[in-house]
Parts: structure tokens; sequence; C-alpha cells
């Protein structure tokens, strides 16, 4: 280990990502010209300096010698037809003044120390400067060679580390394969977890459960560790693991984690935009539309919730059409498990659009519902025809619920269009909602956010509810609503005059059959406790009865038959109604049917007319 003679350490950890005032970095400044100037005393001590170098904005006062002796590319420039060349310039040397600092201190034979933070810049620019072992033995090409195999390679968090380091040392890192060498450390490391692969029937088995049981312990072992990563290489190690079999939960655990934490200051929850640097907000579109391509394929490996979060933040990025597609058919196979709140998201417009972006929330819709429609066909091919039956789905009605929800929540907005609203209401299949409540909700609550529609623009917003839908609570708010269309009135009128003939109908016949099972009990009853010459007889005089009743019904049909032949033709009377039970219910409830007539009224009614007409 080479240790530095004024006790200063490089010590390794992850970059913070906070950023310094402008007095810190004046500060900061100071210290590194008083550096600068330290350096250039200890360099030139004794020995006046015959050479001067530029490397990364500082000035460095050296001698030849050290140089020459150490250095391929300085020897090539100072021997020869430059020999008396008194200043270089090594203004694009991999790793800018610090990288150098660190060479001269190599050629000048001054100690400082090797770690896991400079040990990349170190050797970019040892072969930037050909410090081989052509020109000196153990040269510095040499000993952060072996460094790295030796040191830097060992853990997942020191690959990491140094992986980290050559975002700002491309090309040459990559020609150097230090960052393929890296990645294969990560992962390999990473693999040695005996949860980190999983067969297919395994992975097939997974469920939002599952993720939400392993985020912990993978945030705690390496997916902690890449998120100081840039994206591009977070990018390559993911899909090297994916290469060799991430399961899909841990996949999705991890880009969640990186999401997150990349994206934390991001806010997108508001209707206005921040004004964010141009290069900064290029860099997050970026990070987003990666992290997208990413997601695992696999059904419920992600929350929804996630999923629509990343759709807010694309949205607001303004990220390629294709990735927003992407996300929306996302949501739409994992429809059923999302939330009001997750589908409120803001439209970043300003050219008079609705308050939420509604018409994203219509594709993720329509998606779930083709989604939903493909998976019946698979299953109905799978039984036959005659064994088949098409239940409501607990999904459907899920989505359903949902959408209503959505509905009340958006009608207020004074953009909100009928075609809009109209059009998102009729996405909800009819066998999905029993009972229309909650499309009465939201559809009162529009036709209250616009007073100013015609007749047949509400007409048209209530088209989207079935008045034989509606509970008896609601229809009594329905009958008494002033802003619904008058017919609509009539109409939940009507249908609850129907459902409560309905019930008294079946009230009576209830009735009727409770006294039936009554009286069969009672005569179980009496047979049972009868002998069987007693049973024989009470048989016999059954029979006999029923005989008699047989005898009763011949007379009277044939007393009404001989009133019909001996009624007179042309007369026109027709023959008088019994007053029975069932007249008299019908009656009364003719009273509340506006379009009904009970027959006996209307018959004499035509007959009275008729004969005003035969007197006249």
């Amino acid at each position: 280990m080479i240790t530095d003679n004024d006790g200063r350490r490089s010590t390794s950890g992850s970059s913070s990502d906070c950023t310094d005032n402008e007095g810190a970095a004046l500060n900061r400044c100071h210290e590194e010209n008083r550096r600068m100037m330290g350096l250039n005393r200890i360099f030139s001590q004794e020995i006046p300096s015959d050479i001067t170098v530029a490397a990364g904005g500082a000035i460095f006062s050296l001698h030849k010698f050290p140089l020459v002796s150490k250095s391929g590319y300085i020897h090539k420039l100072l021997v020869g037809q430059d020999a008396d060349l008194s200043m270089i310039d090594l203004s694009d040397l991999p790793g800018g003044a610090e990288a150098f600092e660190l060479a001269a201190k190599f050629c000048y034979g001054f100690n400082f120390e090797i770690s896991t933070t400079n040990i990349a810049m170190l050797r970019c620019a040892a072969e930037y400067l050909e410090m081989t072992d052509d020109y000196a033995d153990a040269n510095l090409v040499a000993r952060t060679e072996a460094y790295i195999n030796e040191a830097a390679m060992k853990t997942l968090s020191s690959a990491v580390t140094v992986l980290h380091s050559c975002e700002n040392l491309l090309p040459i890192a990559e020609d150097l394969k230090i960052v393929s060498r890296c990645i294969n450390v990560v992962v390999s490391e990473a693999c040695k977890d005996s949860q980190f692969a999983t067969s297919d029937r395994a992975r097939s088995n997974e469920s939002v459960s599952s993720i939400n049981s392993q985020i912990k312990p993978m945030i705690d072992w390496w997916a902690e560790e890449l998120v100081v990563l840039e994206i591009g290489f977070y990018q390559r190690v993911l899909t090297e693991m994916k290469r060799i079999g991430l399961n899909q939960g841990s996949l999705g655990a991890a880009l969640m984690f990186y999401a997150q934490k990349s994206l934390r200051r991001l806010e997108c929850f508001g209707r206005s935009r921040r004004e964010i640097e141009q290069r900064k907000e290029h860099e997050q579109r970026i990070l987003i539309e990666t992290i997208v391509s990413l997601l695992p394929t696999e059904k419920n490996t992600i929350p929804v919730s996630f999923l629509c979060w990343l759709l807010r933040v694309a949205i607001y990025l303004e990220t390629t059409i294709a990735c927003r597609l992407d996300l929306e058919q996302r949501i739409g196979l994992q429809l059923e498990q999302a939330t009001l709140d997750d589908l409120l998201i803001p439209s970043f417009s300003y050219s008079g659009d609705t308050l939420f972006d509604v018409d994203t929330v219509h594709r993720i819709t329509v998606n779930f519902l083709e989604q939903e429609k493909h998976c019946e066909l698979e299953t109905h091919f799978l039984y036959a025809p005659d064994d088949y039956l098409s239940p409501v789905p607990t999904d459907f009605m899920n989505v359903a619920r949902l959408l209503e929800n959505y509905l009340a929540e958006t009608a207020p907005d004074a953009n909100m269009t009928i075609a809009k609203f109209t059009g998102l209401a009729k996405l909800i299949p009819e066998q999905a909602h029993p009972v229309d409540d909650g499309i009465y909700r939201a559809i009162d609550i529009y036709l209250k956010a616009h007073p100013s529609l015609n007749d047949l623009e509400r007409k048209k917003v209530c088209s989207v509810m079935d008045c034989k839908k509606l509970s008896p609570e609601a229809c009594a708010h329905a009958a008494q609503n002033e802003r619904l269309p008058v017919h609509i009135i009539v109409q939940v009128l009507y249908f609850e005059q129907h459902r409560l003939r309905n019930a008294i109908s079946r009230t009576f016949m209830e009735g009727d059959v409770s006294q039936r099972s009554q009286k069969m009990h009672n005569r179980e009853v009496v047979s049972a406790a009868s002998s069987p010459c007693d049973e024989f007889w009470a048989l016999h005089q059954e029979n006999q009865d029923l005989k008699l009743e047989v005898a009763r019904m011949r007379i009277r049909l044939s007393n009404l038959e001989k009133d019909q032949t001996g009624m007179k033709p042309g007369s026109g009377k027709p023959p008088l109604y019994k007053k029975t039970l069932l007249n008299s219910v019908s009656k009364k409830l003719g009273k509340f049917n506006p379009f009904m007539k009970l027959p006996d009224q209307t018959t004499h009614a035509k007959h009275s007319k008729i004969r005003r007409h035969s007197i006249s």
C-alpha cells in the first residue's frame, strides 16, 4: 500500500447528490489553489523547475527528469525535436488535475494511498501517460492493475465503487475493461445469494404479496449498493442479471428502489410545472424511459400504484409516446388493484384541458377490457360450450366501482365535456354493476356543476344510467331531483311502482304457499297419529269431497254456457266481472300507475260512449 507523507488519505464511499452553495464552492477553489501552490514548492524545492504542465485547469511547475523517467508520453514529447519544450498541455487527461497530481507524486517517489475511489482514475491516467514497465520497473500501470485484481474486485461494494468512479472516465475505462470487469463482479457476487435465481415455475407463481415481502431484504443486500450508479451502468448490470436468471420479483423491487431514490426530488403532483434545467430534465427523461424498458414483463410483479406514479412522472417529463403507452398497458393489466388516487393523474396542459388526464384513464380502461376479453376467450376454449358459464368476475366489479368513483371525482371540472364523461361511463360493462347508484351519483354531480346544459344535453348525460337498476334510496332521491330531465323522473316513478307491485304480488303468493304447506303438514300429522282403518276412511271421505267439487264445477260450467247462448246477439252487454281480491288490489295499484287503466274501466267507458252514440 502506498502512503502519503502529509497524512491525507482517500476514503471510499457512495457519492452524495447534495450540491454546494456558492460560498462553499469558492472556499473549495481557494483550498485547491493553496494545495497546488504547496505541491509546486514540494516538486521544485532546491532545484528550479524546468517544465510546466497544465492539466484539468491547474498549473504544475515540475522537473523534466522524473517525468521522462516514468512516462512514455512525456518522454516522447521532451526527447528529440521538442527537447526545449517548456510547456505541456494535458487538458484531455482522464481524471484531470487530481489524476495528474497522483501520477506526478508517483514519478517523484512520494507516497500516497490507492483506494477503490481513485484506482480507476489512476489506472486510466497511467495508461494515458504510458507509464508502463518499458520505462521503469513496477511502473504505475502494473501497480494499479495489481490493485484492481487483488483488492478492488473482491467484494460487490468495492466493485460498485470502482464502477461508479468510471462514469467520468469513458471511453478509456471501457477500453481498459474496467467497466466490464466491475459488472461481472457485481453480478457474480449478487448471484451468491440463494434467493437470487429461481426456476420458471417459481417465477410464474409470484404475486404482489411475495414482492412486498422481498423488497426489504433486496434493498438491504445488493439493490441498495447499486443505487449510486448512473442509469447507463445500472441498466447494464440489471440486463446481465436478467440474462443469468434474476427473478421478476427481485428485478421489480430493485427498480422501484432505484427510481424512488433517483427521482425523490421531482415534484410532479400539482398541475403547474416547475422550471427544471434543460440538461437535468433530459437526464431524468432518459432515466424514466430506461427504467420502463427494464420493467419485468410478468403481471403482478410491480404494484400498480408504482406504475401509476411512473406514468405521472413520464407525462410530466414529456417522455416518448411509446414509453407512456407501455406504462398504460401495464396499468391496464392490473387496473382492478388500483385506487382512486392512483388514477387522479394531473393534466400538465395549459390549453384549457381538464384538471385530470381523463384521456389517459380512458385508454387504460380500454386496455383492461381488451385483456379481460382475451382471457375470457381463452377460458371459453378450455371448456365445452354446454359446460361453460361466464360469471361476472370480481375484477370487473372492482373496476366498475373504481370508474364510478373517478367519474364522481372529475365531474365538477368545468372543462369536462359530455363526450368525455359519457365515453368513460359507457366503458363500464352492464353486467359489472348490478346497481347504478354510483353512476347516478356521478351524473347528479355533473349536472350540478354544469347548470347551463340544455334539455338535450342533460338527456345525453343521463343516457348512461339504467333507471331499473337504481336502489329504492336512489329512486327516492331521483324522483325529487329537479336537475334530471322530466322523462327520467317519469321512468324512475314507473319502475318504482312496478317494483312495488311485484313486491305485493310476492307477498300474497308467499302467504298462499305458507297456508298450503301448513294444511299439508296438518294432514301429515293427522295421518301419522291415526290407525290404518282411520286412514282408509279419511282417504275415502277426501275422495267423496273431490267428486262433489267436480260435480259442482260441471253444473257451474253448464249454467255459464246457457247464459252465453241465451244472450241476444248485438245487445253489447258485457259480462260483469266478479269482485275478487286480485281485482281490488289491481284497482288500488292503478291509482299509482299513470300508464295503465283497469280493464273494467276501459270497457265500461267504451260501451257507455257507444250507447250515447246509438241514442243520439
